[in-house]
Parts: structure tokens; sequence; C-alpha cells
């Protein structure tokens, strides 16, 4: 046995290993989580810390050698990724226990300025949307990819005629580059349903205390602006109250969940050796552990278990949340919100999987092609070829069905049992009508609909990269307000 065979990469039939990045989700699930759940929320604290610190200063509310010791101390335990915090006993809670560290370091008269002018509740609602930036971006940057590759795939085969499926029978001809836009058309849906539903991340809710705001003048709009956020929360009972935000987004992903789904399942049946209208890339397909023959194309039923996470999220999310009152609630600003995260990465992995398949597939052109002749799919454009010769609609569509029943009965093709004026010679074969039906966004107009798509994922990328950018540029405008108060207020 060879180093290859014993490691699953040559089975016989398949000689390559599956994509690395399909490895990482289908298989990687199995390892042991590494994920730092503390460390991230210990990092979300300290930078709201740190944005409300500079904003107290610079309003004069605390002593600002107080507030520069506090943010060195604070800077101090994220460069030990907070190693004092996480082995300090936590019976009340992850920002008790950090608070408590930094006050017993420098006492209460410093230490103890922190929380000045805020509540757990709206730091928790801040935190919140601090730690769904990564995976929404990560999300954003997904769709777009899959969008590319869905367009570039479009143009490549908008001249690889196939049959389009209703109620599972072959219909009318289209190309696979049509069908692939049309599938690109609701990812792009689904791209600005993120856009719009991650609007809500963009607002900053810190100030609102516990939910009745704060008698100490502080400047939400400040922390905004160091924390990267477009605006501050109008309301503090919403401010605290609402998760609305991570509603919207499991909704969007879940709409987009149903589209990966659908598309999922075309292309799981075009795969099976019955249909046999696509190949999907050896990287892309699984082995039999028993039976040799087997190339399955596995990573579409990940796609479609996958694509559904957000959808269960979303049920559970809501559900959590209609059990509180509109006010700060456990069970919306932690139970409700806990559903967000898994969500997100499935619906992410999804959103890869196809992107990796759409690339790695080739259609069969010529079983295609045979596929669109032999279900007699030219028989709606031959019917109203005779309707614009002046027959009515339904007795064309009566005098079309007898001909492709007398096809049948006869073992010939249309083009062979049709003869008609209407219809000169070769103008039944499936291309020719594809070119021919450019109307209502039809296939022959494809070329056109891959222009405007792409017109419109560009305007997407941009909207999605200035979020992106005002969160960069916020983090760095905070991290030189830091070093400025620091440096201003050096002990001597």
């Amino acid at each position: 046995m060879t180093a290859a065979t014993a490691n699953g990469v040559d089975t016989g039939r398949l000689k390559a290993a599956l994509d690395a990045e399909a490895h990482r989700i289908v298989y990687d699930q199995y390892l042991p989580d590494t994920a730092d759940g503390l460390g991230e929320e210990l990092r979300c604290i300290s930078e709201v810390d740190r944005a409300h610190l500079v904003m107290l200063t610079e309003r004069g509310i605390v002593d600002a050698g107080r507030a520069a010791a506090l943010l060195r101390a604070v800077e101090e335990l994220r460069g030990q990724d907070f190693a004092p915090v996480r082995s300090t006993p936590m019976p009340r809670g992850v920002y008790l226990a950090y608070e408590g560290h930094l006050i017993g370091k420098l006492g209460d008269e410093t230490g103890g300025i922190l929380h000045t002018g805020r509540s757990r509740n709206d730091l928790n609602a801040t935190t919140t949307r601090l730690k769904t930036r990564g995976p929404y971006l990560a999300l954003l940057d997904a769709v777009d990819r899959l969008a590319g590759v869905l367009l570039a795939k479009a143009e490549e085969y908008r001249d690889v005629v196939m049959p389009a499926y209703t109620h599972g029978q072959p219909a009318v001809p289209i190309s696979y580059g049509h069908y692939l836009a049309g599938v690109a058309g609701a990812v792009l849906r689904a791209y600005q349903a993120l856009l719009d539903a991650g609007r809500q991340l963009d607002v900053n809710p810190l100030g609102a205390g516990a939910i009745g705001g704060t008698s100490v003048p502080i400047d939400p709009r400040r922390t905004a602006e160091l924390l990267g956020f477009s605006s501050a929360a109008p309301n503090s009972v919403d401010a605290v109250a609402s998760r609305d935000f991570v509603l919207d987004l499991l909704s969007a992903s879940a709409v987009l969940g149903v589209s990966l789904a659908r598309a999922g399942r075309d292309l799981s049946t075009w795969t099976s050796e019955e249909f046999g209208l696509l190949r999907v890339g050896d990287t892309l397909v699984g082995s039999s552990s028993m039976m040799p023959q087997k190339r399955n194309p596995f990573l579409l039923e990940h796609i479609q278990g996958r694509s559904t996470a957000s959808l269960g999220a979303f049920v559970g999310a809501a559900s959590a949340m209609t059990t509180g009152g509109y006010t700060n609630a456990i069970a919306v600003g932690t139970e409700a919100v806990r559903h967000l995260w898994p969500g997100l990465s499935s619906t992410t992995d999804a959103v890869t999987l196809l992107s990796l398949v759409v690339a790695g597939t080739e259609p069969e052109r010529e079983r295609m092609t045979d596929r669109a002749v032999d279900g007699f799919t030219s028989a709606t454009y031959l019917a109203e070829r005779l309707v614009l010769d002046g027959t009515p609609f339904r007795a064309a569509h009566h005098l079309v069905g007898e001909t492709v029943l007398g096809a049948l009965e006869s073992g010939r093709s249309l083009v062979d049992a049709a003869r008609f004026a209407a219809v000169d010679d070769g103008g039944l074969a499936p291309d020719r009508v594809v070119e021919a039906c450019a109307h209502g966004g039809g296939p022959g107009a494809t070329a056109d609909g891959i222009r405007a798509l792409n017109a419109r994922r560009d305007a997407l990328k941009a909207e999605s990269a200035e979020r992106r950018t005002r969160w960069s540029d916020g983090a760095e405008l905070l991290a030189h307000a830091v070093a400025e108060a620091v440096t201003s207020c050096r002990p001597a």
C-alpha cells in the first residue's frame, strides 16, 4: 500500500485529494474547537473601555492622569492576552472580574472610574455589535466571491445550450450560463439584504446606560467615531432593549440559504449518472469506502445541510426574544444572540462550498444539447412562430402538441416531424431558439443581464468596502487617541 493510498488520496478511481478549503469546512468540524470566546469578549470590552476613557478625558469628566494610568493598565492586559483576568474567579461574570482586576491593581480611585456614565447593559449591546463584525464581513466576502464565480462562469458558458426544467421535465432551451446568471441574481439580492441588515451594526448604543441614559455629560458621538460606528442610538430604551440586527442578519442569511439549497439540489441532480449534464472535478468529489466505482459530489449535500442553519438560528433567536419585555433582558441580549454566530458561520461555509463547486464543475456540452433536442424543448418556440404567422395561440399549441405526439410515435425529432412555413430549415435547433428568446429576460439577452449583474455587484462591493474601511479607520483613530492620552500624562 502506498502512502497516498493509506492517506486516502488515491482511492483507485480518484487520484487527487479533496480541495483544501472544502476539507477545512467539511472535516475540521471534528477537530477540537480552538475558538477563544473569553478572549474575544475581553478584547471587545477593552476596546470599548479605551474609547470610553478617551471620551471621558476629552470631556473633562475624569482626571486625565488617572485615565492615562487606567489606559496603560488596559493596554498591558491586552498585551498579555488578559492572562491575569483569565486566572481570576468570575462569580459575577466576565466584566466584573475584569474591572475588579483593574481596581485591585490601581485602587478604587483610578480603577473605579472605568464605569463612569455607563452600565453593563449598554456595554453588552456594544460588544455584541463589535463581535459580530468579523463573522459578518466573512459572510459578505464569501457572498461577493460566490457572485463573482457565478457571473464569470455564466459568461464562460452562456453559449452552452441545455434544457430548463419545470416539474422535473425538460421545458425550453436555455444556456447553462443563463441558469448561473439567474442564481447570481438571487445571490446579489441576498448581498443587498445583508448590507441592509448590517446597518444596525453601525449604530452605537454606548451611553444608554442601564436603560435611562445618564446624567453624566458624555458624548456618544465621539465613542461612535472611535469605535467605527456611523451614528449614536437616539433612544436609550431602544439601545439596550433591541437586538433587531440579530434577527435581520439571520433572516437575510436564511433567505440566502434557501437559494443555496435550491441551487445545490439542481446541481446534485444534474451531476448524477442518469442526467450526466455536469461533471464535478476530482478535488471536489468523494469516493466510497466500499464501492470503488463511486464519484460522490458530496459537497452539495453539505451545502444543502448548512444552508438551513440560519433559518434554525432565526427561529431560536426570535423565540427567545419573544419571552423578554422591551427592556434589557437576558433572554434577548444573551440567549437570543448566541444563535447568531453559528448561523452566520454555517451560512458562510455553505456559500464557500458552492463557490468551489461552481468553479470546479464543467458542463457536458453534447449531453446538454442532446437532452434539449430529445426533450422537444423547441416546441414552445414553434408554437410562437405559428402565432406570429397568424395562428391563434391555443390552436398553435394544439397543433404543436399533436406534432410532438407524432414525433414520439414515429421515433423522429421535432425538427423532422415539423414542416411549417413559419420555421426555416434549422430554426428549431435549440441554440437558434436560445438566441431568438431575447425578450422578457430570456437566454438571448444573457450577455446584457450579466453586464447589469456585474454592475450591481460592483456597487454592493463598494458599499461593503466602505463599511469595512470605516471600522478599520475607527480602530486606527482609537489607537492614536489612546497613545496620545497615555503619553500626555506619563507618570513621573
